[in-house]
């Protein structure tokens, strides 16, 4: 696993946290970049079973942490990235964008999936978390995912095997998505192509999406949280933030958007500190105000440098 053999897959100290959304963190000790599913296969049945291993796609909905990322990081690029249409069902790979899926689907005429348009990033970070926007969630359209094990087997699942929940994928996480099967109906291509342009600009007028930025940064509170804390029924995230004077909030460079304020936004300086010391401000704030525990939606990796 060395760069220096000549080998191109593998790349070492490779400053990631630049290459993700937010534009900010640190370094992975290794990059592998597999050229194809047998590639990935090959190595994760070949590599010491106590090396640290974390997958990553489109790194929409991620912090690298500032002290880097131990162990070997393996990313799903183009080679993962395929779309194949067949009637009204879409395989995908990993590492194809989530719009890219939503807007194939729109040209073959195939509704139901224009909602993905709206989840930045790649369809394994989307199926591992079953993101959702628009009122849909992946679970919803997904009919079965492919994937790959820590020890280099393949596997495949069916959704209703998987355990979906709100934010919430039951595959166990050593589990590496490698494609997924989604179903949507045959439509006029006009009225599919209609309602994916009424997302793709309701996303433009209420999210920072020209700005440095991710995901919603917290998943929305369930019905319980917001009854136990005497809220009313139906908050959103951003409420409570809102509430509890978020929107606008910064930290050293990292700032919560005051267009969408449950979207953090790197201003140009922030470091991966910043945005996750962020993070935890407003969760400090709305659970002593409000009583309710805002659960991250980013995903967060590496280590914090030493203090």
């Amino acid at each position: 696993m060395n760069d220096q053999q000549g080998d191109r897959r593998f790349q070492e100290n490779v400053p990631l946290g630049k290459e993700s959304w937010f534009g900010c963190g640190g370094t992975a000790d290794v990059l592998f970049q597999p050229e194809d599913i047998d590639d990935l296969a090959l190595f994760l049945k070949d590599a010491p079973p106590e090396m640290p291993v974390t997958v990553m796609g489109g790194m929409a909905n991620i912090i690298v942490r500032d002290g880097g990322v131990r162990g070997c990081v393996i990313r799903l690029g183009k080679p993962f990235s395929d779309i194949d249409v067949k009637g009204a069902r879409i395989l995908a790979g990993a590492g194809a964008l989530n719009g890219s899926v939503a807007s194939a689907a729109a040209k073959a005429g195939i509704g139901g999936l224009e909602f993905l348009s709206g989840i930045p990033g790649t369809v394994g970070g989307a199926v591992r978390m079953n993101a959702g926007a628009y009122g849909r969630e992946i679970k919803d359209v997904l009919v079965a995912a492919f994937a790959i094990d820590r020890k280099g087997r393949s596997d495949a699942f069916m959704t209703e095997d998987m355990d979906m929940r709100y934010r919430y994928c039951g595959v166990p996480e050593g589990t590496i998505f490698t494609a997924a099967a989604f179903e949507g109906l045959k439509e006029n291509k006009e009225v599919v192509r209609a309602r994916l342009k009424e997302i793709k600009e309701k996303r433009r007028e209420t999210q920072p999406i020209t700005e440095k930025t991710g995901g919603s940064t917290f998943a929305n509170p369930t019905e319980e949280q917001l009854k136990a804390a005497g809220l009313e029924s139906g908050l959103r995230a951003w409420q409570l933030i809102e509430r509890v004077g978020g929107r606008g909030l910064t930290v050293g460079g990292a700032k919560m958007s005051e267009k969408h304020c449950n979207f953090m936004i790197n201003t140009g300086t922030a470091t991966a500190a910043d945005l996750e010391d962020l993070g935890e401000e407003l969760i400090r704030r709305v659970k002593t105000l409000l009583g309710v525990t805002l659960h991250w939606e980013i995903r967060r990796i590496g280590d914090r440098p030493p203090t």
